[in-house]
């Protein structure tokens, strides 16, 4: 392990955009920062083993306290990438690509137990719900509360 124990701020600057591929997988390096963030005491308003990153999580059949425990010991993106790809589920770079595109068109407004969610929590950039999905949203969202904050 490289021993890369710091990472970004997330109180001053919103960690990677979650279609950012890294090793193959979008998400990933969204996670890597917050998990970095949490770990380092300056997560802010973001959180960790949450729902989006149990989207790569769950369909790796990987657990949180794993991947933080890689984090932890001061592993690169490289180094945690390749911890991805070789723990869990094993997956083809076929099998990444297709839930790579799944994860990008995903829309949480057709689902209908996430619909009255969604629309309240788009509000603030001012995007539709019915047509933005959710990765669009939360880069949207990230540059609006930096915007604000600066």
């Amino acid at each position: 392990m490289n021993e890369n124990k710091t990472g970004k701020d997330l109180t001053k600057e919103a960690p990677r955009g979650p279609k950012t591929k890294l090793g193959g997988y979008v998400i990933l390096g969204r996670t890597i920062d917050k998990c970095r963030a949490l770990l380092w005491g300056n997560i802010g308003e973001y959180h960790f083993d949450c729902p989006l990153d149990n989207m790569l999580f769950g369909w790796k059949g990987i657990k949180g306290d794993d991947f933080k425990a890689v984090v932890e010991r001061g592993a690169s993106d490289e180094e945690i990438a390749k911890w991805v790809d070789e723990n869990g589920d094993r997956k083809t770079e076929d099998e990444k690509r297709q839930w790579c595109d799944q994860m990008l068109a995903a829309n949480p407004h057709d689902d209908p137990e996430k619909r009255e969610w969604y629309a309240d929590a788009i509000k603030s950039t001012g995007q539709d719900p019915k047509s933005t999905p959710l990765f669009d949203w939360l880069e949207e969202d990230d540059r609006v509360s930096y915007k604000k904050a600066a």
